[in-house]
């Protein structure tokens, strides 16, 4: 599965009244790994930015009057983003405004051309309910850290949500719940596990190199020599 997570910033918060995306950020995962292909653009909103959103990202007028102007990249970005899942936080704040920028270049909107959206925002109320959930809330829960997020920025946001992402589903696909099973036997609250034939998996074996081997046997006779040769285990006899 390719995904994209995204993150927008802007001239405000208000798409519908006229305020404009100023940068993007995308990072894409394939399979839950991370590929290193990413997209970063600062952008011309071609209008000023309300003097609170530059408090928060920091992002002047003057920086981005230089910048492209939202059509001049729209066909990179599609192109980027297409057919992928986008996960994103607070997916509505971020759609609304990407929908805001195509409908001024009549384009479709973008959920045409992705695959899906995915909020992890409402995935985290559902799994912390009544809990502080923005970002830097489930970055500290989760224990991501943001300590170079001093200003907001949408490809270090996209970087954390990634991370963020990836402990929030850990686990997801080995674990299966199954709270209708209508097992008389449980406690009243409890959760059905439903059970796994673990014999049909095939574990892989994965053995150490040469060099492996030998950078263990050197860090052995460190500890060996630290010790005084008092190393209570020993390599077993092959």
């Amino acid at each position: 599965m390719r995904q994209i997570f995204f993150d927008t910033e802007t001239t405000g918060l208000r798409a519908e009244a006229g305020d404009r995306i100023i940068e993007i950020g995308c990072l894409e995962m394939v399979n839950r790994q991370l590929t290193g292909n990413k997209l970063h653009l600062y952008l011309n909103p071609e209008r000023p930015s309300d003097p609170d959103a530059i408090r928060i990202h920091g992002l002047t007028d003057e920086f981005l009057a230089d910048k492209p102007k939202f059509a001049e990249i729209a066909d990179e970005l599609l192109d980027f983003l297409r057919d992928a899942e986008l996960v994103i936080h607070n997916a509505a704040f971020d759609i609304g405004f990407m929908n805001a920028e195509l409908k001024r270049l009549k384009r479709p909107p973008i959920n045409d051309i992705v695959g899906g959206v995915r909020d992890t925002l409402l995935m985290a109320r559902d799994l912390f309910p009544g809990k502080a959930n923005s970002l830097d809330a489930l970055c500290k829960r989760l224990e991501v850290d943001n300590s170079s997020r001093t200003l907001h920025g949408a490809l270090l946001d996209a970087e954390l949500l990634a991370e963020v992402y990836v402990r929030l589903t850990r686990g997801q696909d080995s674990l299966v719940i199954d709270e209708s099973s209508g097992n008389e036997s449980a406690a009243p609250g409890e959760i059905q596990v439903e059970a796994v034939d673990f014999s049909q998996f095939e574990l892989a074996v994965i053995t150490a190199s040469d060099t492996e081997m030998l950078a263990h046997q050197a860090v052995l006779a460190e500890l060996d020599k630290a010790s005084g040769g008092k190393r209570i285990w020993q390599e077993s006899a092959v």
